[in-house]
């Protein structure tokens, strides 16, 4: 159920991030002070998330760049260069590719992004 609430996360935080910047080119993007905050907060969301994720569920989605996100991740908050080119990285690249696998693995497995309760210690459903 966590895993399921963590992916939940990403691709909400995945669309919040694309409906910001959408039409944006990076010039606007970056001397844009609010949406380029609340775009950062959105990607730290994604990889604060993605970085919650128990390797095994990393490799059920394999195909997701988990390691791409660990880089941003290491990026956010460093120095303002570093930080922007990350979180222009993210928007153009990062963001829909997970977003586009999300999308594929939810067809394929949507049984890993379900929510279900869990069974109480006798054993039955709440």
């Amino acid at each position: 159920m966590l895993n399921a609430s963590l992916l939940s996360i990403i691709e909400q935080a995945g669309v919040a991030v694309l409906t910001l910047t959408e039409g944006l080119e990076k010039d606007e993007f970056l001397a844009s002070r609010l949406t380029r905050a609340e775009t950062l907060r959105q990607v730290k969301i994604i990889s604060e998330s993605a970085a919650s994720l128990p390797p095994q569920m990393q490799t059920m989605l394999a195909e997701v760049d988990w390691a791409g996100w660990r880089i941003v991740a290491r990026q956010l908050g460093a120095n303002k260069g570093a930080e922007q080119d990350a979180l222009w990285f993210a928007v153009c690249s990062l963001v829909p590719a997970t977003l586009m696998w999300m999308q594929v693995y939810r067809k394929e497995q949507p049984e890993i992004f379900e929510c279900k309760p869990l069974a109480d210690v006798s054993g039955t459903r709440p």
